[in-house]
């Protein structure tokens, strides 16, 4: 069974000891990951749960019954499993839940440490949007939840908005906006938060024009995850609970935690660039004209990464910006203006956020003063 691996620049794999050890021996930048794997975990039931791929997607997420009542505490069904990765695409600081559900008896398999995992016909990604500490009642509220959902003719969008109450989220495909204020360290933020129409989902998850999901590959979902019935590695856990195929190589290179400044800079700013940029900045996707190549498997390679490339695109306005990462030069990144920029025609990512993310600005800005080459 194969856990997490880390790489700096270069990939640093790591070898797997007997399970009898529980623990993992770390090496070079990678942090130290105790690992608990159950030893049997039998494969998990449907317990109710509808997905007729004659019928999706339906009016309301209830009908679905991925979730116990009340459905706004996200408390999945036994056969609904909880996940996250490694690092999340920022969205106005929204939190989200994450849950993949499977028809019984079927199984994803692997295909590569960055490429998404093959999933069965009907299986179902979940994910839904919320805040903590809502103004003025200082209170959760969940937004949005999203189901991509694969048919035999490929993946399908269903976007479901919550209701004010918190009881049920209703089908709605045409995009529409939520005025909301929260407080976060203290300090209080808002945004007009953008729920995605059909159009603008698949600006995002596309390759060659066919809508796909990004955050699923083993490079993001390697490493362990508090789970109601105790720790386990999330692709150990996919495999017990019947979710995956057991045909996983014996290391996996990995994407972190791009918050967690125990790893080197470098590490972190791909992390975030793949999670954040390389759905577009990639082969087949939305930005392929453009000279970035932004997956984490790609960045070891630092002119995918833009250091030292100038832009195939000027903005008038900013005759200063000659690269888009200068080394030792945050005034003169092009990618350090965008990423601090909320205009619609300058910021990047171009969808998903109305606001700057201020972690992820001081992040790009950090790296580029570590370095002083191009290498």
């Amino acid at each position: 069974m194969n856990l997490r691996s880390c790489s700096s620049g270069r990939n640093v794999m790591m070898q797997i000891f007997p399970l009898a050890l529980f623990f993992l021996f770390t090496i070079q930048s990678c942090q130290k990951d105790k690992v608990f794997v159950p030893l049997s975990t039998p494969p998990i039931g449907n317990s109710g749960v509808s997905v007729d791929l004659t019928q999706v997607p339906y009016a309301k997420l209830s009908d679905y019954g991925f979730f116990t009542s009340p459905m706004k505490n996200q408390v999945p069904v036994d056969g609904v499993l909880p996940y996250e990765l490694a690092s999340s695409l920022f969205t106005d600081y929204a939190l989200k839940k994450r849950f993949v559900w499977m028809p019984q008896g079927n199984k994803a398999s692997y295909s590569g440490d960055h490429e998404i995992l093959v999933f069965p016909i009907g299986s179902a990604l979940i994910k839904t949007f919320y805040y903590n500490n809502v103004q003025p009642n200082d209170e959760i509220k969940i937004l949005e939840t999203r189901i991509m959902i694969l048919k035999s003719t490929g993946w399908i969008f269903a976007e479901y908005v919550w209701n004010d109450e918190q009881t049920e989220a209703y089908l709605d495909m045409e995009g529409s906006y939520k005025n909301i204020s929260w407080q976060q360290g203290g300090v209080t933020k808002s945004t007009n938060y953008r729920i995605p129409s059909e159009t603008e989902c698949m600006t995002c998850h596309k390759d060659n024009n066919q809508p796909i999901p990004i955050g699923t590959k083993p490079q993001n979902i390697n490493f362990e995850y508090a789970y109601s019935d105790g720790a386990s590695n999330q692709l150990s856990k996919w495999i017990q609970a019947g979710f995956l195929e057991n045909n996983l190589p014996s290391s996996i290179v990995s994407s972190i935690n791009y918050m967690d400044e125990s790893y080197p800079l470098r590490l972190r700013l791909r992390s975030y660039l793949d999670i954040n940029c390389a759905h577009c900045h990639r082969e087949n996707s939305h930005c392929s004209y453009r000279p970035l190549r932004l997956a984490f498997s790609e960045t070891i390679n630092s002119q995918n990464m833009g250091i030292c490339i100038v832009p195939d695109e000027q903005i008038s306005s900013q005759a200063q910006l000659i690269e888009i990462i200068v080394p030792g030069n945050v005034q003169k990144s092009m990618m350090h203006f965008r990423l601090n920029s909320t205009a619609e025609n300058n910021r990047m990512p171009l969808l998903g956020r109305t606001i700057v993310h201020e972690e992820g600005v001081q992040l790009l800005k950090d790296f580029i003063n570590s370095i002083s080459t191009c290498d």
